[in-house]
């Protein structure tokens, strides 16, 4: 269960590490879109755009339906809340190393 896990985030990171893909991302938060309808202000080809959405669609980021010829996306948020969720558990690390500094510097600069 672990490894799954570990290839979900796997996949999920190297989606993310994409900028046109963070970019196609960011337009489905604001809803659902055809694929033409995101490809529309990329200076890519719409097949390129389609390579982009299965990244994305088997990193678990997005899912698509289609009727007929036309193929809508939406945002699958679960898979970026499982990301966030792993970016978290080092939150405490952050925090520690914040603190840390605050210390310095008011020991140093008072």
């Amino acid at each position: 269960m672990v490894y799954n896990r570990v290839e979900t985030l796997d996949r999920t990171f190297a989606a993310l590490a994409d900028p046109t893909r963070r970019g196609l991302l960011a337009r489905l938060a604001d809803g659902p879109g055809t694929v033409s309808h995101l490809a529309a202000p990329l200076p890519i080809s719409l097949v390129a755009v389609g390579k982009h959405l299965t990244v994305l669609e088997r990193a678990g980021l997005v899912d698509r339906t289609r009727t007929g010829r036309t193929v809508v996306c939406t945002l699958h948020a679960q898979g970026l809340a499982d990301a966030a969720g792993w970016l978290a558990s080092y939150q405490r690390f952050w925090d520690d190393r914040i603190d840390s500094l605050h210390r310095y510097l008011i020991r140093e600069h008072p």
